[in-house]
């Protein structure tokens, strides 16, 4: 009765023992730079060009383009990277699988059998052994006990390492979709400026016929032709540069969709006006950005995972118990399964390192890797704050230069007319005329690099503001 008594009481201590969990307990830091109350209000304050309204999840739909929705879920369903983050997410599963496998039971069997002569003198015998067919057959049962919580501080930090792999394929989905809106942006945008440049290169083109003919009524002489010629080939030579931009857009289209340039859709390759969002551009605020950056959930969740690691290296300062039992037999072929071959056992095990100076040294480190992956969700959080107050800033700025660029193209273009009505009247000189032709055709150029400028800057915003992994998460075919 003593010994049931004795064997009750350390089952029980073992089951109160196997409730304790070494390690401190994960939450966000209250220090952390996430829980500062100045993130947390508006982004820009009174800046007409953009509303707090909440960021859509498919952000890109804002266009209204049927083709860069296509182009979208093309990418999602075919992009190498997205195939590179889904394998990673796979293999972090199979990681919580295999810390969940750890500790608990295990069960094994095991047969063996061989054609053995044994030496003599192994055993202080001066005469030759005989030669024997001997076998052997075993199951084996084991459980450890996870008397620390050290496995399950394991399993947690698989877990949270499995999240920041989804935050880290989410952040990839949204660069994804952000490029391909940026290239089809691209080519787009360098189709617009090549017809925009070929345009003004028509004008000047009827410019230096009209200079021809003016030289020819002797009204005009060879220097008028000669300069205006130079300003006509001078605005031929920007063509190749729109033409090598468009390809270049093509190509990333091409390797961002894993389809070949000539399978491209023949509207998207031909696309010649700039997509643009007819609304102010929602932004959300400071909270909500921040809840919505896969970049910050990643970081967050490499905290989690070093703090449960700490858990994990604390653990190796006490003992590892388990209990095991066998059964088999051992012997000759012909003998086994007689009362003379058979072995079992059963009792518990305690492995226990000593010293701990190397289990104390890897808490240590440990301790360290949170301190530095705190600092990291800081830096992280900050730069999200930051990305997203610069390209604020930049938008509202390039659409300031927009506008009045706008006002200065209507003013040239205005002058030009009026200067080569003018001119074609003998009021005004030739080269009044022709400078009055380029300043319009300037102000034309950099009207349209400055659209362009504006959509890219959008597009970098909407990736600064972390949006589209929500929805871009969904199956292709669900949408």
């Amino acid at each position: 009765m003593s010994n049931a008594l004795r064997l009750s009481s350390l089952a029980a201590a073992l089951l109160l023992s196997a409730c304790q969990m070494v390690g401190p307990d994960y939450h966000t830091p209250s220090e952390a730079a996430l829980n500062r109350s100045d993130l947390q209000g508006a982004l820009v304050e009174g800046d007409s060009n953009v509303v707090s309204a909440p960021v859509p999840q498919d952000w890109w739909k804002l266009y209204h383009d049927p083709r860069l929705d296509a182009l979208v879920r093309q990418a999602m369903a075919s992009n190498t990277d997205l195939r590179v983050a889904a394998a990673n997410i796979a293999r972090s599963r199979a990681q919580i699988e295999q810390a969940q496998a750890e500790g608990g039971f295990d069960f094994n069997a095991k047969a063996e059998a061989q054609r053995l002569q044994e030496s003599g003198e192994a055993f202080l015998m001066t005469e030759k052994l005989p030669v024997d067919n001997l076998g052997s057959a075993s199951i084996n049962l084991s459980y450890q006990f996870d008397l620390w919580g050290t496995l399950k501080r394991g399993i947690e930090a698989a877990r949270a390492n499995a999240d920041a792999t989804q935050a880290a394929a989410d952040t990839a989905r949204i660069t994804v979709v952000a490029d391909v809106v940026r290239a089809y942006t691209q080519v787009c945008a360098a189709n617009e400026e090549y017809e925009i440049a070929r345009h003004s290169l028509q004008l000047q083109q009827e410019g230096v016929q009209l200079t021809q003919r003016l030289r020819d009524a002797g009204r005009g002489d060879e220097t008028q032709v000669t300069r205006s010629e130079t300003q006509y080939k001078s605005l031929g030579a920007e063509l190749p540069r729109y033409q090598a931009s468009r390809q270049a857009g093509l190509y990333k289209l091409s390797m961002l969709l894993a389809t070949p340039v000539a399978q491209l859709p023949a509207d998207v390759v031909g696309c010649a006006e700039l997509p643009h969002i007819n609304q102010l551009m929602p932004v959300g605020d400071g909270a909500a950005l921040l809840k919505r950056r896969p970049d910050i959930r990643q970081a967050e969740r490499r905290l989690a995972a070093a703090t449960a690691n700490i858990g994990v290296a604390t653990g190796q300062l006490y003992p590892d118990i388990s209990i095991g039992a066998t059964v088999g037999t051992v012997g000759i072929l012909d003998d086994l399964g007689h009362p003379a071959t058979n072995r079992w056992g059963i009792g518990p095990l305690i492995n226990w390192n000593v010293p701990t100076n190397g289990a104390r040294a890897r808490i240590r480190e440990t301790e360290a890797s949170t301190q530095a992956a705190l600092a990291n969700f800081d830096g992280v959080v900050l730069n999200a704050i930051r990305e997203t107050q610069t390209g604020l800033a930049q938008y509202a700025a390039l659409l300031q230069r927009r506008d009045a660029l706008a006002d200065a193209e209507q003013s040239a273009k205005q002058a030009a007319d009026q200067t080569h009505r003018f001119f074609t009247a003998g009021r005004a000189s030739f080269l009044a005329d022709l400078q009055a032709t380029r300043t319009y055709t300037d102000v034309r150029g950099q009207l349209a690099a400055a659209n362009t400028q504006v959509a890219m800057e959008q597009i970098n915003l909407f990736l600064a503001l972390g949006g589209g992994w929500e929805s871009a998460r969904q199956a292709p075919g669900a949408r």
